[in-house]
């Protein structure tokens, strides 16, 4: 039976199961889930099921192969850690929104057409929105609201996309796209936005920072890294991603390294990585694709690390800033041992995951000949050691001491943060498991010892770049200000526009048809012959010039409407002149 059950399924059951359970059944429940749906993942057979028929396509909710079993694996995993980190939470509102925002991830990662992956990626973006808003705060809330408005145009120029692409080939199948044209270009930039992309990518570090402790660590897998899927499994082989990649691995860069925020250079440090999977996507080769799928599976397990070991920091202490911490080694030595394994994960230090994994993206650049590749990761390499290998940690644990003597975070936080780091170990020691599930046979050797003579000197070389130009390096008061500052003033702006021009319309028309026209109407028909007679007297007035003739003709149309006496042919003239119009109007 589990070789077709559908693994969302089991994470969409435990989130209705967690409405009816104590709370010792509910901790029991969040490790089970994403542990039996692990289980079920290795029995998947290969081939498509859970079939239906919508709009008239004949649909299948579950493909199997290695691309998407790859994705599981690691999907589940970070979840059993991630659940494990957050155990100590009575709250049913952030599991089931964690539970059921994996349960769409996993779902959208099997799925085998492009309406059912719509579906899941849409139920993706709600579902992560209520982990940014379980933090309770302002920021929180304004963080939320970016956050969905900025998913929701990813997904509608991804519907945009999948409508087109239908209405252009009749099929609904999620294969690569060979051809390029607007149908594939919008569903491209919906990928893009997911996978936090610039110009539209500040989305990310603005939300997740403001996320709770146990919602940032969850959101850090899923969304970027379902992009990442979907880049592979549509658009591998596109050169365009690769210039995006180089982009965005730089990009990161800079930005993590000018933030104060720990969680904000953790945040920018993803869209750095990501940069580098999608490169590798872009350049198309089974040893870039294969190495874009490792650098994922490596990416999630040490970035989840990082994002317990600040979570832990905030979690003790209530501050994030690095110009706020410092000397936290003194009483959370065993977090700031996670945190550095992570940090040196990222950093693709030998005998870690990362030197597994990334090397395989810059050695098939290497073999496509793209020499300008090379430089632009090589540099990003550097500055990846720069920011989240020694300055997260330096800033964070050691740097200033500010004081703070917090202890160690609960005995699960620290379970989940072992979990990981003997993972990212296991990984960088012996990667052939990892090696085995990728979706093309590898031939790569990592400890290779020209290989790793290179990475130790370009590791060494940041670690002197960065303390002799710590001066320059040390942390300000300071905000960095990125492409969401457009959509955050420009957004003000449009409103205050649309509120000058349009309520200045609305005020006018009322002004003018809701009281003033209503009102000469309301006057001119309490006595029509009177006033018409009298626009008639002004006229003859105007052309004669004689004034008393029109005093002397006024007064008269005054007795007269007194004694309420008018002559029969005006009215009549009224009603005919009225029927008139009425008939040109109407019955021409």
């Amino acid at each position: 039976m589990t070789a077709s059950l559908h693994p969302s399924l089991l994470f969409l059951a435990g989130a209705l199961l967690l409405w009816v359970l104590p709370l010792l059944g509910r901790k029991i429940l969040i490790l089970l889930v994403p542990a039996t749906a692990f289980l079920v993942i290795t029995q998947l057979t290969p081939g498509t099921f859970y079939g239906y028929e919508l709009f008239g396509f004949d649909l299948h909710l579950l493909r199997v192969d290695k691309l998407s079993k790859a994705f599981g694996y690691v999907f589940t995993i970070n979840a059993f850690a991630c659940f494990l980190f957050a155990l100590h939470l009575k709250s049913r509102y952030e599991h089931t929104a964690a539970l059921v925002y994996i349960g769409a991830a996993l779902g959208a990662v099997f799925a085998a057409d492009l309406i059912s992956l719509y579906l899941f990626w849409e139920v993706m973006a709600i579902t992560s929105t209520f982990l940014v808003l379980a933090r309770k705060t302002e920021k929180a809330y304004r963080a939320a609201f970016r956050y969905v408005m900025v998913h929701i145009f990813g997904g509608l120029c991804l519907l945009a996309g999948i409508l087109l692409q239908v209405n252009a080939t009749g099929s609904v199948a999620f294969d690569g796209f060979s051809l390029q044209g607007l149908p594939t270009y919008l569903i491209l930039i919906g990928f893009l936005i997911n996978a936090a992309a610039p110009p539209i990518s500040a989305w990310l570090a603005d939300a997740y920072p403001e996320a709770t402790v146990t919602g940032g660590v969850i959101m850090t897998a899923y969304t970027t890294k379902t992009a990442v899927y979907t880049l592979i499994r549509g658009f591998a082989g596109w050169e365009i991603l690769i210039a995006v990649g180089c982009f965005m691995a730089i990009y990161g860069i800079i930005y993590a390294i000018l933030e104060n925020d720990m969680r904000r250079i953790l945040a920018y440090s993803i869209m750095n990585q990501v940069g580098f999977m999608i490169c590798g996507i872009g350049i198309g080769t089974a040893l870039a694709i294969s190495g874009a799928v490792a650098h994922a599976f490596a990416h999630i397990i040490y970035k989840a690390l990082l994002w317990m070991s600040a979570g832990s920091v905030l979690y003790l202490t209530g501050k994030s800033k690095c110009t706020d911490l410092g000397g936290l080694y003194k009483t959370m030595p065993l977090t700031m041992i996670f945190g550095t394994v992570g940090a040196l994960a990222i950093s693709s230090f030998p005998f870690l995951s990362g030197y597994t994994s990334k090397p395989m993206i810059i050695e098939a650049g290497v073999h496509e000949g793209f020499f300008w590749v090379w430089l632009i990761l090589e540099i990003a390499s550097a500055g990846v050691f720069l920011h989240a290998g020694i300055k997260f940690p330096y800033f964070v644990f050691f740097a200033k001491d500010n004081g703070l003597r917090p202890g160690e975070p609960p005995k699960h936080m620290l379970l989940a943060m072992a979990f990981l780091s003997f993972i990212c170990i296991f990984l960088g020691v012996y990667p052939q498991p990892l090696y085995d599930i990728l979706p093309y046979p590898v031939e790569f050797h990592a400890y290779g010892f020209e290989h790793t003579l290179n990475q130790f000197q370009l590791l060494m070389f940041s670690a002197l770049a960065f303390f002799l130009l710590l001066p320059l390096l040390k942390r300000t008061r300071t905000i960095s200000i990125d492409t969401d500052w457009f959509y955050r003033k420009g957004g003000r702006l449009f409103f205050s526009g649309c509120d000058k021009i349009f309520n200045s319309l609305n005020d006018f028309g009322d002004r003018i048809f809701a009281q003033k026209v209503p009102s000469l109407l309301n006057r001119f028909f309490l006595d029509p012959s009177r006033y018409v007679q009298k626009y008639v007297v002004q006229l003859m007035a105007e052309v004669s010039g004689d004034d008393k003739q029109v005093d002397r003709r006024n007064k008269e149309i005054d007795h007269r409407t007194k004694a309420l006496a008018y002559p029969i042919g005006g009215s009549v003239f009224l009603a005919v002149l009225f029927v008139a119009v009425m008939s040109l109007l109407y019955f021409n």
